[in-house]
């Protein structure tokens, strides 16, 4: 199998302060031999200076100076590396409350969330809450890792009991794929190698689970969606009446010879030919980038979006969305602010703020309106131009608007559509 064509996961990890979310991502990276000498070294050294026994391979992803003096994670740190299976992309995102527009920055893109439960604590507030907040965010695939298995003497009984309360609360969300696994992060049981410890569990380690879960299938190939980046117009003496729309595919199969809608236009064509990096295709699906050629001499413009007349977007101007607010300044009712959906630049106003989410209780707050930073509320937005979207929980790239401060441009919110 050729590198570049190899299949790439996205996923990220969550869990509780303390409960081994970076050691458990030295380790993954430590046992499938993706570190250099001199990184390891320079952890080694570091784990010395501050007195730890053994070598604290958490050291490997805390980039920030501050991060290894506390031994906490502030930032999300992105972590690549790959096996002979497939190329990975990890971001470590941090476990505090008060971060967690972080964890929504590196949930984002991911296709697994990693949870992570200390054994000796069981499911917790913030279990709950990565788990909320990863399903907010469309990640169809949960690791529940049951971590520090070797400071409960690796007892079956305790892991059986936190996988039953884990399913219980679970059943609300809508997350169709979870693996429970028993690992110890600190020893590598049941991450890369399988335990001996824990012969009990007949099930997979946590590395062969991220190189076998099935995610060809997350993308949405049944609407199809293709949101203009850029029209090509190279006029040069090969191609003198080239015109190419450029971008990439959001969902759903485009094929020569299909008829196609431009939004919000309404006008059709049919595709004469698709390019992807000089090469003609004959079909092109989510996430391709390519150039899509038509028949017609359309108008089309950076933010039109090409999809299938008989599957087609909203399109509409009064948007409800949930939002996680990432700005020191509140979200202000009824202020204007630059959105950015795909493509497309706009501006909206805060109509209505209709609940905020205790993250903690999971519960809607109906009386405190204000949503400051690091809140999860659900708002109704109206946009200046129509917007073509999808629901996000359909669709993740058509379902998701940013919002920006119209003087210091600032990002200061991430929109799911509902």
């Amino acid at each position: 199998m050729n590198y570049l064509d190899m299949d790439l996961l996205r996923f990220t990890t969550a869990g509780s302060v303390d409960d081994g979310k970076s050691t458990l991502i030295g380790r993954l990276l430590y046992d499938s031999k993706s570190i250099f000498e001199d990184q390891l070294e320079a952890v080694e050294a570091s784990s010395k200076k501050r007195g730890d026994e053994y070598t604290n391979l958490a050291l490997l992803t805390d980039g920030l100076s501050a991060e290894r003096e506390q031994g906490i994670t502030i930032d999300v740190a992105y972590r690549y590396f790959s096996t002979p299976k497939r190329k990975f992309i990890i971001a470590d995102t941090p476990g505090h409350i008060q971060y967690t527009r972080n964890m929504v920055t590196g949930a984002s893109t991911a296709n697994l969330a990693i949870i992570l439960v200390d054994a000796r604590n069981g499911v917790a507030e913030q279990t709950k809450r990565h788990s909320f907040i990863a399903n907010l965010l469309g990640i169809k695939h949960i690791a529940l890792c049951v971590n520090k298995m070797d400071l409960v003497e690796y007892k079956k009984e305790v892991f059986e009991k936190i996988v039953d309360d884990y399913r219980a609360f679970s059943s609300k969300l809508d997350v169709p794929d979870i693996h429970y696994i028993p690992i110890s992060a600190l020893f590598g049981d049941n991450v890369v190698n399988k335990s001996e410890k824990m012969d009990w569990y007949q099930g997979a380690t946590l590395m062969h689970t991220l190189e076998n879960v099935q995610i060809s299938s997350d993308h949405n190939h049944v609407d199809s969606r293709f949101p203009v980046q850029y029209v090509l117009r190279p006029q040069s003496l090969e191609h003198p009446d080239y015109r190419g729309y450029a971008g990439r595919i959001a969902g759903g199969i485009f094929k020569p010879g299909d008829e196609v809608m431009v939004l919000p236009s309404g006008l059709t064509s049919k595709i004469s030919s698709i390019d992807q990096a000089g090469e003609q295709v004959s079909e092109a699906f989510a996430p391709m980038s390519v150039s899509i050629n038509l028949e017609d001499d359309l108008d089309i413009s950076r933010g039109d979006m090409l999809v299938k007349p008989d599957n087609q977007p909203h399109v509409g101007q009064d948007i409800d969305l949930m939002i996680c607010w990432l700005n020191p300044k509140k979200l202000a009712l009824n202020g204007k602010y630059g959105l950015r959906h795909t493509s497309r630049e706009a501006r909206c106003v805060i109509k209505e703020v209709k609940y905020k989410v205790d993250i903690n209780t999971l519960h809607r707050n109906e009386e405190s309106l204000e949503i400051g930073m690091n809140d999860i509320g659900r708002i109704k937005i109206r946009t200046t131009v129509p917007l073509c979207y999808d629901r996000y929980s359909r669709n993740r790239i058509t379902g998701s608007v940013i919002l920006v401060d119209e003087f210091t441009h600032e990002t200061v919110g991430a929109g799911m559509i509902l």
